[in-house]
């Protein structure tokens, strides 16, 4: 009884860690889309304050302190926010760190937390990266995969500590575990060709459908397009790229988007079709709702000439998509 009560409190801090991540998502998402990611020129306080300047006499030094850099409080708060819920989860995965450590006897997994404890503390410092290094594309999109693997990866852990059991007579839907695994691939690919297009700031380059307007084919220039280390600059904030380079950049997110809409369709649909139990036909259900709902604010974006709560939106509904289509692959591959 004591060992199942220490798992649950686990689980729960787990579940509320779930939540205060994708809230962390939703503001990373918010801060670099309202072009706040320097709000801040320093880390981890910002203009020298655990808060955001705001008389005149704290703005009049922090402009001293930072000529090249006004204050902009609505920027510095959208950055700052942001910081202060980042810190909150990481010392809430020490917490569950910890607690997992001390209750390693009662069935609480260890590695994982650890694993999960080392990405945040790694992302802190990708965080305190993006603004030394101004915004260079590699670490804003560094920054934003380590947001969603961390939350992945707590999902995981959420996962693990809950004992379901799928009902009996799905075994031979276990062969689409493997396809499932390859499906989590392919999305991570395209997160991070969505985060790669968000960084270069390209998200406004293509304005028509499917792929992009006239000529796109012929500016398509793979040169500097995907150069992780990119020649050195004061500032990467609005881009450095040319606007060939941000065309193929964006045409190449576009046709992820086919491919992995493809894929995690047939997916669904397979597993859908074969599956007997009402368990494994509401899984892909939703995983294929999910996928419509981001395909439609994919459109969205283009239509709309990338609307703010959209665009935020398409981040959030990536991260959904990315934790239905983990359970799945769990479910198929440790479940059956």
């Amino acid at each position: 009884m004591m060992a199942s009560l220490g798992v649950k409190n686990v689980r729960r801090l787990v579940l509320v860690s779930i939540l205060l991540a994708i809230v962390v998502v939703s503001l990373g998402a918010y801060t670099r889309l309202t072009h706040a990611g320097l709000g801040c020129p320093d880390w981890p306080g910002c203009y020298g304050l655990l808060d955001v300047p705001e008389t005149k006499e704290q703005i009049a030094k922090a402009e001293l302190a930072f000529p090249e850099r006004p204050v902009e409080p609505e920027k510095a708060w959208n950055e700052m926010i942001h910081r202060y819920f980042a810190g909150s989860l990481g010392l809430l995965i020490l917490l569950i760190t910890i607690l997992s450590i001390r209750q390693r006897d009662q069935g609480t997994p260890v590695f994982l937390p650890i694993v999960i404890l080392a990405i945040v503390t790694f992302q802190a410092a990708l965080g305190m990266w993006t603004v030394t290094m101004k915004l260079m594309p590699i670490v804003v999109m560094g920054h934003l995969l380590g947001g969603f693997t961390t939350l992945c990866l707590l999902f995981l852990l959420y996962l693990r500590l809950t004992p379901y059991r799928v009902p009996v007579g799905d075994f031979k839907i276990k062969r689409y575990s493997k396809y499932a695994m390859l499906g989590v691939a392919v999305l991570a690919a395209q997160i991070a060709l969505g985060g790669w297009t968000s960084s270069n700031y390209a998200a406004l380059t293509c304005t028509e459908l499917p792929i992009c307007q006239d000529g796109w084919v012929e500016q398509l220039t793979f040169e500097d397009s995907f150069d992780l280390i990119p020649p050195e600059r004061e500032t990467y904030e609005f881009g450095h790229l040319d606007h060939a380079s941000r065309v193929t950049i964006h045409a190449v997110h576009r046709i992820g988007a086919v491919v992995t809409f493809l894929f995690l369709a047939w997916l669904s649909l397979a597993v859908y079709r074969k599956a007997q139990t009402s368990f494994f036909k509401k899984l892909p259900s939703v995983l294929f709702l999910i996928l419509l709902v981001q395909v439609g604010l994919g459109v969205s974006n283009v239509v709309f000439s990338l609307p703010l709560a959209v665009a935020v939106s398409h981040n959030v509904v990536a991260a959904c998509l990315m934790l239905a289509l983990i359970t799945l692959a769990y479910s198929l591959k440790r479940k059956i």
